[in-house]
């Protein structure tokens, strides 16, 4: 606000020159007043994506981290194409798929195994190693023996690399159709060899030790982007109070906040000193760590390693607070504690005295931890000088131990599901048409699913000899499959039964039936195929964690009245018509009992077959119905029916079907349903029986009756019973 106003008031006093200088003073007095906000530390990456740059350092990895990578080899993008349909008329599609192989470095330290794999945000490799496209990955530590690649030794040949000292992963032919046809951005989760304690030692390997290893309090894993070893032990101490003693053997660290089993006290002083040097080391000491409760920005592990921020508790001062960058892997309760050491420490740094002694014990010097006479809590020695008359020390208060942190939460994340792929479950089919499809090619489809939604797609087979065609593929959507729990009795298939019901047990727990109404009954919808039948249902209720009882029945659906008839038995396959099925090409596929259609997806062994079931169900036409009878003037009998169409399930009023048949004939035959005596062919939906015949018949055969079925173009329908004769 000070900025605006004076830069406004310098413009128009000194011009532009005043406008400069009143926004410079403006500048000073927000930050004085409202804080100007620190970041100490590395910068963390929001989750920095996979690229390929020349002279970009190759960071150092410890623990369990999230990183994204360098693309140090590649080739050119693959193309696979297919072709769909083209026979009988109909056009052929021609679909094209891209796939790559690239290499992505990931640590120029070894590392030991790598777990899962994030494309774009998504899963591309799950926490039990499983890919969730097709292609092929291969891992290589980064030791100093790591053979070349036969891929990369393909491409380059006696020029191949092999990257040893570097832990990277190859990629083979991974396919693409999810990520747009590209190379996605890739992010890995590794765990190097150090297991979930981090420790200085790791990060600095040359530095000796005081008193053992400087363990990172609930570090479970940190990055070094590289640089300057310095200004990365900086970052740490920032954190983890640390001491840096220089001894004949190089740099030794170790930890001011943990004591040691035995605590030595100091001797009595030989004199005070003025604290205006202490004061003055005070507040230069006290200008690096905040004054209150400071924030903490990390890798959260509980959110897939996205970057988080936990606060400590108490009052905040004036201004804004102290934000300190650590690239570490932590988890919130653990960032929780560290925020609040840090602050409670700070709260403690103006505690600092200068104690002068005759003589010290040699065990005794920077870096250790001592006790004063008559003195309550520790003290850290932080520096010495020697004098003529005595040894001076410069010590500082150790913050005494911190209460029980606040359990702290990691915040809501919108992770991806780590769903396993899970084998196929197949079944094919031959349905009657609905009337969108072309009449004179079956209607054939591939109920694909799983009993897990983590399954993937599959690609689809046709047996053709010893030979296996591909004939396309099945996407991720699993289509709604089970069997009937009990036997159904028969229906005429004439009317809605409100009160039948069916019981389906589904082959996966979230598989699930809808309900609907009279008139998404009459659009088709809620089509159920239970063996050779169309069932439609108004209600689905789940009686059980698989099991659904299907309500208010219309049976006999799309001509199939015949077999609901006889009914079926419990166990018969019933699948949902939905567009969750693929539909089969015909021209690849023949309606026949013999077709096996093959599937096999990311969870599959090895290939699944499955027979074509109801084979010529699509082609067959339909049982005339309505069957009447007219008595004529002579006696004879004029026997009518009414037919119907394959495909055509709606009645218009005033119209008549379309023919759908190249040509309109029938058979009437006399005699049962199974034996035939005399069959006539006739052209129209009517026949005349004379009294001369009928006695013919009778005489000739005793007892029997009158079947009339249609003559279609690729096979007869059912028989529709007229009338017995006796």
């Amino acid at each position: 606000m000070a900025t605006l106003v004076l830069t406004a008031v310098g413009t128009a006093v000194g011009g532009p020159i005043g406008g400069a200088i009143g926004a410079f003073i403006g500048q000073k007095a927000d930050t004085a007043i409202f804080g100007g906000g620190s970041f100490e530390g590395p910068r963390l990456r929001e989750l920095s994506v996979t690229t390929s740059s020349y002279g970009q350092p190759m960071p150092r990895q410890f623990g369990r981290m999230r990183v994204a990578g360098s693309i140090i080899w590649s080739t050119e993008l693959a193309e696979t194409t297919t072709t769909e349909g083209g026979g009988k008329g109909s056009p052929s599609t021609k679909t094209y798929a891209y796939s790559a192989s690239f290499a992505v470095a990931l640590s120029s330290t070894p590392i030991d195994r790598i777990g899962r794999i994030w494309a774009d945000g998504n899963l591309l490799r799950g926490a039990n190693g499983d890919l969730k496209v097709e292609g092929a990955m291969r891992l290589y530590l980064g030791t100093g023996d790591n053979p070349v690649d036969p891929l990369i030794a393909a491409d380059r040949g006696s020029e191949a690399p092999a990257f040893r000292d570097c832990a990277y992963v190859v990629f083979e032919d991974l396919q693409l159709a999810e990520f747009g046809n590209r190379i996605p951005a890739l992010n890995f989760e590794i765990f190097a060899p150090q297991g979930d304690t981090i420790s200085l030692g790791q990060l600095v390997p040359q530095s000796a030790k005081v008193s053992g290893d400087v363990i990172l309090q609930n570090a479970r894993g940190f990055s070094d982007e590289g640089g300057a070893l310095g200004s990365s032990i900086a970052a740490i101490e920032r954190v983890f109070p640390l001491t840096c003693v220089t001894t004949a053997d190089g740099l030794s660290f170790g930890s001011t906040s943990a004591l040691p089993a035995s605590v030595p006290e100091l001797p009595q002083q030989l004199s005070s000193r003025s604290s205006e040097d202490a004061e003055t080391r005070s507040k230069q000491r006290g200008s690096l760590l905040s004054r209150g409760p400071l924030a903490l920005r990390y890798y959260d592990e509980d959110r897939d390693y996205q970057p988080g921020v936990q606060r400590a508790l108490g009052r905040r001062e004036g201004g804004r607070e102290s934000i300190v960058d650590l690239p570490a892997t932590l988890t919130a309760y653990g960032a929780r504690q560290l925020a609040n050491f840090n602050a409670h420490r700070s709260r403690w740094l103006d505690e600092q005295v200068v104690w002068r002694i005759g003589e010290l014990d040699p065990q005794i010097g920077p870096g250790s931890i001592v006790k004063l006479p008559e003195t309550s809590g520790f003290w850290h020695i932080k520096s010495w000088e020697w004098f003529d008359r005595g040894i001076e020390l410069s010590l500082e208060r150790v913050a005494p131990e911190l209460g029980a942190v606040v359990p702290s939460d990691a915040g809501a994340a919108n992770t991806p599901i780590d769903l396993a792929a899970s084998p196929t479950l197949l079944n094919a089919i031959e349905v009657p048409p609905d009337g969108t499809s072309n009449s004179s090619v079956p209607v054939l489809f591939a109920a694909t699913s799983a009993i897990t939604p983590g399954w993937r797609g599959a690609a689809l087979f046709v047996e053709q000899g010893s030979a296996l065609v591909e004939i396309g593929s099945a996407d991720s959507r699993r289509a709604i499959v089970g069997t009937l729990f009990a036997p159904i009795g028969s229906s005429s298939g004439t009317l809605i039964e409100p009160a039948a019901s069916l019981e389906v047990e589904v082959i996966a727990e979230d598989l699930s039936f809808e309900s609907t109404d009279l008139t998404g009954l009459a659009m088709g919808e809620n089509r159920l195929l239970v063996g050779r039948e169309v069932i439609q249902f108004l209600q689905a209720e789940q009686v059980g964690a698989y099991r659904w009882k299907l309500s208010g029945l219309l049976r006999g659906r799309a001509g199939t009245e015949e077999v609901a008839a006889i009914g079926h038995e419990g166990g018969t396959l019933a699948v949902l018509l939905n567009d969750r099925l693929t539909v089969l090409d015909p021209t690849l596929v023949p309606s026949a009992a013999s077709t096996r259609i093959g599937a096999i997806g990311l969870g599959d062994s090895e290939i699944v077959f499955a027979e074509l079931q109801n084979a010529g169900l699509s082609l067959r036409p339909p049982s005339p119905v309505h069957a009447r009878q007219n008595v004529l003037p002579d006696g004879s009998w004029e026997l009518c029916w009414t037919r119907r169409a394959r495909g055509q399930w709606g009645w218009t009023d005033g119209s008549d079907l379309p023919l759908v048949e190249e040509q309109e004939n029938y058979t009437v035959s006399f005699g049962s349903r199974d034996t035939l005596h005399t069959v006539w062919s006739v052209s129209q939906p009517r026949i005349v029986i004379s009294p001369t015949e009928r006695l013919e018949l009778l005489t000739d055969f005793e007892t029997g009756s009158l079947w009339v079925r249609q003559l279609g173009t690729f096979g007869l329908s059912t028989p529709l019973h007229l009338i017995s004769i006796t």
